[in-house]
């Protein structure tokens, strides 16, 4: 897997995630236990800091950058669809974050809530506790999501990691 420092910023990864080898890991990127991170997902801490909590998926395709102003944060136990972009933002535990969404500086995602596919959550705009965000921008809806759907999503991610880690092989060499 691509894994760089940057100058004298260096990723620290927990021995239990599995970053896939097509993901690009760059600078001041950490990523927590039991965390995966999946192909061409970049991950780019130039700016600033980017955290992956523990049991956290971030899907393929995804995009995580920071400013210096503003650190990328991630909480655990989330899931981050695929060709998902998160740009200087808080996002806090056990939310979902939909597939070809956006969530940009200042932004915050507070506990347990779920940000739509190809939902556009604007700077500065917070997305309350247990809120469903949807639309271009981004408009709240309230929704209590099964704690169980949860579960089963952020356990389906770790035992793929877990999979990946154990059986992934490359053929073409």
């Amino acid at each position: 897997m691509p894994v760089y420092a940057l100058d004298d910023l260096e990723p620290e990864i927990h021995a239990t995630a599995f970053v896939h080898p097509d993901a690009i890991v760059i600078g001041a990127v950490t990523i927590g236990a039991e965390a995966s991170i999946w192909p061409t997902a970049v991950l780019r801490g130039d700016h600033g800091r980017i955290e992956v909590g523990a049991r956290t998926s971030i899907q393929d395709g995804t995009v995580l950058h920071t400013t210096e102003e503003w650190p990328t944060l991630i909480g655990e136990e989330c899931v981050v669809g695929h060709n998902t972009h998160l740009e200087g933002c808080t996002v806090e535990d056990r939310c979902l974050i939909g597939s070809g969404s956006v969530t940009l500086n200042r932004a915050v995602v507070r506990t347990r809530a779920v940000v739509g596919a190809a939902a556009l959550v604007p700077e500065d705009f917070e997305v309350p506790p247990h809120a469903m965000a949807l639309g271009v921008p981004v408009k709240l809806r309230t929704a209590r999501i099964d704690p169980g759907w949860m579960d089963f999503a952020v356990q389906s991610c770790v035992d793929a990691g877990l999979r990946y880690r154990r059986g992934l092989r490359r053929l073409d060499r």
